[in-house]
């Protein structure tokens, strides 16, 4: 097996792994004005998606502008989220770059479009491929590749729960009962499919994460002690996945909140696929309990002088309505801004973070509002990443999707695994 890196390898973003020169793994777009692309041409005989983030799944309907039609895999989740993803990319490209693909690409990718359930094995291009849940957002899969002599296991994006103990937070129950040890909105990944070869994702290879009970529990407080001072929290989050998992929060512990941006389109969709989530009943609470901004940036003004959360894109302030409501409460010290994901470097996300300033729609603000970063990451930690790869010692280990890749490589190796970081534009027989 052959196996070329097009993206996603010592960065984050971009992701895409080309095998046997036939099967198409991913194919994102890495944040950044402009945004950055898979490298080299690619006509794939067939593509598999792992999940629906835009760093996977971004820059999909470009391998449809020309004459090709390679049919495109994927749970159903993902194929509505990169539909999604792929119009907004076009609404909001407004001229600052040239993006790879047209609408008629996005319509086309409709036509080719194939979903599978977890653990459902099909073919494609010569290969079989199954379907694992990888824990990460709803619909996201580790990708198991046979091509009759290799198995490869692409892990895609995935996150494990916390271990249990007997500091499990007891208010962190599902419906029935059964405790709550990760995410709120999907179950952590427990699938360990044999494999030769593992193409493993590094996000957080050097973080020791607290578990994640305490760290919704300290969100909570923070919200909690702004809103009784009279002010406004505004929650940065992702549209997919994030967004999900704050409202799911926030109905937990009834704290007053709106949605807003993408987000909400997306968590009517998400309902619509309630085998894909941990607890259907506890997402339509949550979906009830928030309330959904349908005006424009005069309510938007309106809403951020109320006391309460507002759940909102873009998780890094790159646009969305969150370019309404910092500037609205930047100036007020009793009002917060929880940001909850990856700042991704050269964001205004990443610079509020580190300067207390961000550049918001073109002006550069300072910020004197609260600024707190809360890690809700939807990915394994370094305990995470042990745990999961301890299934794989007589496997080979190719690390990709972090910003140290060699250095968790390296610490592989010397735990005696079988592992490397392949470099941009490498290709490797394993």
């Amino acid at each position: 097996m052959n196996v070329r890196f097009l993206g996603g390898v010592r960065e984050v973003g971009r992701s895409a792994v080309l095998v046997n020169d036939a099967l198409l793994l991913d194919y994102g777009m890495k944040a950044g004005t402009p945004p950055g692309f898979p490298v080299g041409s690619v006509d794939p005989d067939a593509v598999v998606v792992s999940h629906g983030h835009l760093d996977h799944v971004g820059t999909v309907p470009a391998l449809l502008s020309g004459e090709a039609r390679p049919p495109i895999h994927w749970t159903p989740p993902t194929r509505e989220l990169a539909l999604t993803l792929a119009r907004d990319t076009l609404k909001l490209q407004g001229g600052s770059y040239n993006c790879p693909f047209t609408e008629n690409d996005v319509k086309r990718v409709t036509e080719v479009s194939r979903t599978h359930a977890y653990g459902e094995t099909f073919e494609t291009a010569d290969h079989e491929v199954t379907f694992y849940n990888a824990g990460h957002i709803p619909g996201s899969a580790h990708v198991l590749v046979d091509d009759g002599e290799t198995r490869l296991l692409y892990t895609g994006d995935f996150h494990v729960d916390d271990r249990p103990g007997d500091d499990a937070d007891p208010s962190r129950t599902d419906r029935d009962g059964t405790p709550v040890r990760g995410q709120r909105l999907v179950s952590g990944t427990t699938a360990r499919p044999d494999a030769d070869v593992v193409v493993c994702e590094s996000t957080y290879a050097d973080v020791e994460r607290e578990d994640r009970s305490v760290v919704e529990e300290r969100f909570v407080e923070s919200v909690r002690t702004t809103l009784w001072e009279g002010g406004t929290v505004v929650v940065p989050a992702f549209a997919i996945g994030r967004t999900q998992e704050m409202l799911l929060v926030c109905e937990a512990h009834d704290i007053p909140c709106y949605v807003d941006g993408m987000g909400q389109q997306v968590t009517e969709m998400l309902r619509r696929h309630p085998e894909f989530v941990r607890d259907p009943d506890a997402l339509a609470r949550a979906t009830s309990h928030a309330r959904f901004v349908t005006g424009r940036d005069g309510q938007r003004r309106r809403i951020a002088e109320q006391n309460a959360a507002i759940v909102t894109t873009s998780g890094m302030l790159s646009g969305g309505p969150a370019m309404t409501y910092v500037p609205e409460i930047r100036s007020n010290p009793t009002n917060k801004i929880a940001m909850t994901g990856y700042q991704v470097e050269g964001t205004p996300g990443r610079e509020l973070l580190e300067t207390g300033s961000a550049e918001i729609d073109g002006r550069v603000m300072p910020v004197g509002a609260q600024v707190e970063q809360h890690d809700f990451s939807a990915h394994a930690d370094r305990d995470g990443l042990l745990e999961f790869l301890g299934a794989y010692r007589d496997a080979r280990i190719l690390v990709n999707h972090g910003d140290r890749c060699e250095r968790f490589a390296r610490e592989l190796a010397e735990r005696g695994f079988d592992a490397s970081a392949p470099a941009l534009g490498d290709e490797i027989a394993v």
